[in-house]
């Protein structure tokens, strides 16, 4: 397609490379879809299906664990466990999307750590349910009491 030994700059930006013959390119540029309107909030129901769906799993709960300790790569995560890194990196990205723990780009890795924060939101809402349940238990004591 391109001709020429060597690319030539042509003024419009480094990053657009033009050789003799042929047309330009614009080369290693992202496109970022920068959103237009304030993302829905989701139901407190969403976020617990969410954060209860990630905890619901042994090697999910054993991140959570790790990363509430101390910050590790996805790399070092991989080493610790029986699966292939991939596996890891999904766990991961379950993790993320729940809000239970953050990656940050450290170099080439990524570095992942817990969000206390939202620990904290499902022990709220364990809390919650354990005090719906405790309400029933007390009136089904008050209806054995009154027989």
């Amino acid at each position: 397609m391109c001709q020429g030994p060597d690319p030539v700059v042509d003024g419009l930006g480094a990053d657009t490379l033009v050789r003799p013959g042929s047309r330009s390119i614009t080369y290693n540029r992202m496109v970022v879809e920068i959103p237009t309107e304030t993302p829905p909030q989701r139901s407190d129901d969403d976020v617990a299906d969410e954060l209860f769906h990630a905890l619901a799993d042994a090697t999910r709960r054993d991140i959570v664990r790790r990363t509430m300790v101390s910050e590790h790569s996805v790399s070092a995560l991989a080493r610790m466990y029986p699966m292939s890194f991939a596996a890891v990196q999904k766990h991961v990205v379950v993790l993320t999307r729940a809000g239970l723990v953050t990656k940050e780009a450290r170099g080439r890795e990524q570095i992942v750590r817990c969000d206390i924060a939202t620990v904290h939101t499902a022990q709220r809402l364990l809390d919650q349910l354990e005090q719906v349940w405790r309400d029933r238990l007390g009136r089904f004591g008050s209806v054995l009491a009154e027989s």
